[in-house]
Parts: C-alpha cells; sequence; structure tokens
C-alpha cells in the first residue's frame, strides 16, 4: 500500500496502466516520478507527476535512486535496472514478469508480481473516483472486436496514451 510521503518510480506513465498510476499515487500524497517519452512529459505532469524522465534520451537510474515503489509496467532491461533505484527495504512491482526472489532478497527489498484479479468494490471504488473526476481515463484508440488481434500487438508495441479498447456492435 503506497502511503503519503512516500516515492514512487512509475515505468510508463502515459500507458493505460501507468497513467492510472500516476493518478492513484498522486491521490495517495506520494511524490511520483515517471518515465515518458518526451511528447508525453506535459501529459504525465497533468496527471500528477512531479519529476519526468525522457527514457529515450538519459538512463532512469542515472536521474533517481532512494525510491520507496517502483511500478514496472515496461520489463526486460527496465525491470533488471529498477533494482538499483530502490532505498532499503522498498518494494519492485511488475505487471510484466516476476521480480527475482533471490536478487529482491539479497538486496534487501521486496519484489512483487502484480495480476489483476477482478474485484467488485475496488471497481466500484474506482468507478466513483471516475465518476467525480478524481481519476480519468483515457483512451488511445478504439477497434472493432474483429481488430481483437492488432489491438493486441499495438499494445505490445507500447508507446500507447491511455488504453486501447475493443468495441462490442450491439
Amino acid at each position: 500500500m503506497l502511503t503519503r510521503g512516500q516515492r514512487v518510480l512509475i515505468h510508463g506513465g502515459a500507458g493505460g496502466v501507468g497513467s492510472f498510476a500516476v493518478q492513484m499515487a498522486n491521490w495517495a500524497g506520494a511524490t511520483v516520478i515517471t518515465t515518458a517519452a518526451a511528447d508525453n512529459h506535459d501529459f504525465v505532469r497533468q496527471l500528477g507527476a512531479q519529476e519526468v524522465i525522457d527514457y529515450a534520451k538519459v538512463h532512469f537510474e542515472d536521474e533517481v535512486s532512494d525510491v520507496d515503489v517502483v511500478l514496472d509496467t515496461i520489463g526486460v532491461s527496465t525491470l533488471q535496472r529498477s533494482f538499483g533505484v530502490l532505498r532499503q527495504g522498498g518494494t519492485l512491482v511488475s505487471i510484466v514478469e516476476p521480480p527475482s526472489a533471490e536478487k529482491a532478497k539479497a538486496q534487501g527489498i521486496k519484489g512483487e508480481f502484480f495480476i489483476v484479479e477482478p474485484d467488485r468494490t475496488q471497481l466500484e471504488e474506482i468507478g466513483r473516483l471516475i465518476d467525480t473526476g478524481r481519476l480519468r481515463a483515457f483512451v488511445d484508440s478504439v477497434l472493432p472486436i474483429e481488430q481483437a488481434r492488432q489491438a493486441f500487438e499495438q499494445g505490445l508495441k507500447g508507446h500507447s496514451r491511455g488504453k486501447i479498447v475493443l468495441r462490442i456492435a450491439g
């Protein structure tokens, strides 16, 4: 659980998951640092990021250290490099792949692999936050259900701003 005053690094702050995470971390009172492409810097700042790192120009690990929580939405080398920016006792959460338990233990941090599980109470709370304007949903593109494969492949490429939505005709 993120608490007021903690420092959090969110990789991919303009993406479908990242855009929600930036808002929720800001709402929780955390200092929000995120990685994003240069053309998304203003967008993630409007969502609540206090610091934005252009991942195409600099390595985030050269710019930030001693964070309490890292949320990795990218995986591979980003996940591995994220270990080095956490403070002792910090938490590395990945939605892409499980962080190495051995590496986490050796470094004195907690590694978590997060998979969404439906929870009615949480979904109702998120809906309430959206209805009251405290949380905003962003849609990158809307594709017909017949293009589900293309939507999936588009999502794998990354670099979207918000969610990719499938439209079901009805």
